[in-house]
């Protein structure tokens, strides 16, 4: 299928020639989702049939004219952008068109090197236009309409389902994407759902461009051809190349060289790059994806970001929040990663003791879920009776953190600077804390809160009655 933009554009003309040159004109710009029409009266069907991104429409036509075909796209289909071709005898019509709302008009013969940019720009417009009206849907939804793309995500935590939200509305966009996280959050899974979102034909790539210098980026990403230099024997693809119609995930993007940042703003302004040794421009239809642990604010103010290149990448930007504070999520990962090292280690069955979890619950996690599912095998290898223990976990955590964090977790609950709550009060709070941070299940909350199943029932009994 061909996907760019991803919704096609309409081109209506009566003339079957002026029909192909246009088509082969949009495909100079790198644009091959075009739908042909050269009988005017069949727009109201396709309209009904396709979502398109822009129209391109002649004005002089039989049975429905440019400008009926105009009234129809307003009264029905706003968020599609119109432009008007016509000859030199209808421009006082072409601009009557642009007073109802067309987007644009042009002359033919058409003159190239203007039509490109406003064809871009319309598209754009469309594209933002598509994307607001799917967030506002998305967030009057309340909720996840493709829970199956982010099965490998683990998680209970509203902030996480939130950007799960977000990337629904705007994963069909061609827009760049910035994740930023710490490490060890987990960004690539996320990328990755990006991909599967977008319904891109293309395969998902990744990589690291940390370490890669201005030469080897440029060679990494958009390839060299035969004799570009001294050890180029051979032709080599970049990933652009084969991430075609696909998404390209770029980790680690804070530390990118200047120069490098400045042909990766090019490539993202322009939607092309030159293979090195090559003065042939290759179409870039490709989605950007990129993510970083670093604050890129403070990169630029200490002039190791382009602030451009921020505000490209920028257009769609999430955050995936460390562990510690998304604690809740800690049982359900901790049973994930329990169950990947039954296969892994061949046990048929691992526990955990009350305080094993209590312990995972009071440390701050400077690795996130990465040193979460490390912390979780490790112990598993040295427990001989499959059952894991606090005494084993202490062993390999550094106290003086787990102390830390017991403390910033104590210290806000026990301070109260209005008025005090009741020892009820105060016992309703811990409760429901406890449950928060296990995701709801009640054995683990009593656990927490030192007191058994039962009694943590008979008291959740007591405040529904009540």
């Amino acid at each position: 299928m061909n996907t760019n933009p991803f919704h096609p554009i309409l081109v209506v003309d009566d003339e079957t020639e002026t029909l192909k040159s246009i088509e082969l004109l949009l495909l100079s710009f790198g644009i091959t989702n075009v739908v042909l029409c050269n009988q005017s009266g069949q727009v109201p069907d396709l309209l009904t049939q396709h979502r398109f991104s822009i129209a391109l429409i002649d004005l002089m036509m039989p049975d429905l004219n440019g400008e009926d075909i105009l009234e129809i796209l307003q009264a029905d289909f706003p968020e599609i952008p119109v432009i008007i071709i016509t000859g030199a005898n209808d421009v006082d019509t072409a601009v009557r068109c642009m007073k109802k709302g067309a987007y644009d008009f042009f002359l033919k013969p058409i003159d190239k090197e203007v039509f490109e940019p406003a064809v871009k720009r319309a598209l754009e417009k469309s594209e933002l236009k598509w994307e607001i009206n799917n967030l506002k849907k998305h967030i009057l939804k309340k909720r996840i309409e493709h829970p199956e793309v982010f099965q490998s995500i683990i998680t209970n935590n509203k902030q996480v389902y939130a950007v799960f939200s977000y990337l629904e509305a705007v994963a069909m966009g061609p827009e760049p994407v910035l994740i930023t996280g710490e490490n060890g959050t987990g960004k690539e899974l996320f990328a990755k759902a990006i991909h599967s979102l977008s319904k891109r034909q293309g395969p998902f790539v990744a990589v690291n461009v940390a370490g890669l210098d201005d030469t080897l980026f440029s060679d990494t990403l958009f390839g060299h051809k035969k004799g570009a230099f001294s050890d180029a024997s051979t032709p080599r693809k970049g990933l652009l190349e084969k991430a075609y119609e696909g998404t390209l995930f770029l980790d680690e993007i804070g530390d990118l060289s200047i120069q490098s940042q400045i042909k990766l703003l090019r490539l993202l302004q322009e939607k092309e790059y030159f293979p090195l040794g090559s003065d042939l421009a290759e179409q870039a239809i490709t989605r950007i994806v990129v993510a970083t642990n670093h604050d890129l604010i403070q990169l630029i103010e200490n002039q190791q970001f382009r602030r451009d290149l921020f505000y490209r990448l920028n257009t769609h930007s999430i955050h995936i929040p460390p562990l510690r504070e998304r604690m809740d999520d800690i049982p359900l990962l901790l049973d994930h990663f329990l169950e990947q090292a039954k296969v892994i280690y061949k046990r048929e069955h691992v526990t955990y003791e009350n305080n094993f979890i209590y312990l995972l619950m009071t440390y701050s996690f400077p690795g996130n879920i990465r040193e979460l599912r490390a912390l979780v095998f490790d112990c598993i290898c040295l427990t001989a009776n499959n059952i894991l223990t606090g005494e084993i976990l202490k062993s390999k955590l550094d106290l003086n953190a787990q102390t830390n964090r017991a403390q910033s977790l104590i210290k806000p609950d026990i301070s109260f600077p209005g008025k005090l709550p009741t020892l009820k009060q105060a016992a309703d709070m811990l409760v429901e804390e406890a449950l928060r941070r296990t995701g709801d299940n009640q054995s683990k909350a009593a656990s927490l809160l030192g007191i058994t199943h039962q009694a943590l029932s008979k008291r959740l009994k007591s405040q529904d009655k009540k």
